[in-house]
This record gives structure tokens, C-alpha cells and sequence, in this order.
């Protein structure tokens, strides 16, 4: 009997696939430079060249998870130093609201990463996918490490995404960075803390939302269904079951025994 080959150190490990927004006038000018300069990182990453890191839309990042991809960088200038002022403060803005949802889709926030690359920090740049990609990988497959089958993972990741085209996310969002340098329409100063609070709880009440339409959209489902497919209580879905119906996005399509059910409009 032979015996087995012994594996090469790494060989059969998992190798995540990790996507990267490089800005055009740093990051990726870095990601250049380690080339040039031979540094060396594992070869995980595909780069997506943008103008700037504020370009990268929220749904870019969802729908790269959703399309199988392990983790996400998102690289721009250092803070202070963007082509475009601010554009780098808006992809912080739109970060934070992505790490809140992927807690609500049940995917580790560690599977995004957010950071500054200059044009000559090659070096830095090798580093960042070095440690990413350990990062990833120690995470393991998506949503294999979390416990989400392949089906629930595509109808929460859809949730989130019609959360961050939503009219409400997408103004509290765009208008944070301008209410905290120049205050809200009457000229008040308005505390980040502030800010944070209400954007967070949109997001929550949207993504549940979301969750409850998809729900919908194939049978007429009752309040108490609905909360036990979503795993929260039928008091926390019942008002947005309301106001959702009152936005004549949901309807009510008859009634069984003494319990109302709905479905999508």
C-alpha cells in the first residue's frame, strides 16, 4: 500500500477570495509600487479600480458577498489627503453602516475591511492584504463559518441590499459627513453621537423591513410567522407589518382562524 504524498505546507488549506476598491490616485498607485518593488502578499486579491474610494456604492461590496466572494477591502487615501477632500470620509460613513449590516445578516464584520493607503506605501499595502487574507481565511468559506445555509444567506444579503438603496439610509448617509462639518438646515450643531443613533436605528428598521416583504412575497404569512421565520418577536414585526401596510408595500389577503395574513403588495 502506498503511503499518502505529504502535503506542501498551506496546500489544501482554504483560500479565500478577497475583492479590492483601490482608489486611482493612492492605493492603487501603492498597490503599483509593491509590485515594482517585488513585495510580496498572498495572490488573493482582485482589484477593482475606482476614481475614488467615496465611488464604491454600498451595493458594490453586498453584492460582491452575495457573488461568492470570501472578503472585502476597500482602500483610499489617507484621510486629509483625498484627490477629491472629502470622498474618503464618505466610504468611512458608508462602512460603518455596512459592518452594522452584515451583524443583521449574521456575517462576520471582519470579512470587510476599510483602510488608508498612500502612493508610496507599497510596503503597507502588501501588508494589509497579508493580514486580510489570514483574517479571511481563519473565518473560513463565506457563510460556511458562520452556519448560513447558501439559501439563507442569499435572502438576508438581498435584504441588506434593498436597505442601502432605501431613500431614508441613502439621504441620512450622504447628508451625515455634511450635518457634522456644517450643521443641520437651521445651522445647529449636530453631535456624531447623534447621528450614529438614528442612523443605526434606520438600518435595523429597514433591514427588518426588507426581511419581512421577502418573506411575503411568496404566500400570505401571518404577524406570529413571520417572527418565527425571522426569529424576533411578533410585537417588534406587528408596527412595521402597519407601516408597511399604510405605504401600501404590504396588504392584507385574508384571514385564518383569528389571524390576519399578509403578503407583498
Amino acid at each position: 500500500m502506498k503511503e499518502a504524498p505529504a502535503q506542501k505546507p498551506g496546500q489544501g488549506q482554504f483560500q479565500p477570495r478577497i475583492l479590492g476598491f483601490l482608489c486611482n490616485w493612492c492605493s492603487y498607485a501603492g498597490a503599483d509600487l509593491a509590485g515594482v518593488s517585488r513585495f510580496q502578499y498572498p495572490p488573493s486579491l482582485r482589484v477593482v479600480r475606482v476614481m475614488c474610494s467615496g465611488r464604491v456604492d454600498p451595493t458594490f461590496v453586498l453584492r460582491a458577498f452575495s457573488r461568492g466572494i470570501d472578503g472585502v477591502m476597500v482602500l483610499g487615501c489617507h484621510p486629509g489627503d483625498c484627490h477629491y477632500a472629502s470622498g474618503n470620509y464618505y466610504a468611512r460613513n458608508r462602512a460603518q453602516v455596512l459592518a452594522q449590516l452584515l451583524d443583521l445578516v449574521g456575517l462576520n464584520d471582519g470579512r470587510l475591511i476599510l483602510d488608508w493607503v498612500s502612493a508610496g506605501e507599497g510596503e503597507r499595502f502588501a501588508s494589509l492584504v497579508s493580514d486580510f487574507t489570514k483574517q479571511v481565511a481563519a473565518l473560513g468559506p463565506l457563510g460556511h463559518g458562520e452556519a448560513l445555509s447558501p439559501a439563507e444567506l442569499r435572502v438576508r444579503l438581498a435584504a441588506a441590499d434593498r436597505v442601502v438603496q432605501s431613500e431614508r439610509v441613502r439621504w441620512l448617509v450622504g447628508r451625515k459627513q455634511e450635518m457634522l462639518e456644517k450643521g443641520n438646515v437651521y445651522g445647529h450643531h449636530v453631535d456624531a453621537s447623534t447621528l450614529d443613533s438614528a442612523l443605526k436605528g434606520s438600518v435595523a428598521d429597514e433591514y427588518l423591513q426588507s426581511r419581512l416583504l421577502l418573506l411575503a412575497a411568496d404566500e400570505p404569512l401571518s404577524v406570529k410567522q413571520m417572527a418565527a421565520a425571522i426569529g424576533v418577536s411578533p410585537r417588534l414585526v406587528l408596527p412595521h407589518v402597519m407601516s408597511l401596510e399604510q405605504a401600501g408595500l404590504m396588504t392584507m389577503a385574508g384571514i385564518e382562524g383569528h389571524s390576519p395574513r399578509y403578503r407583498r403588495a
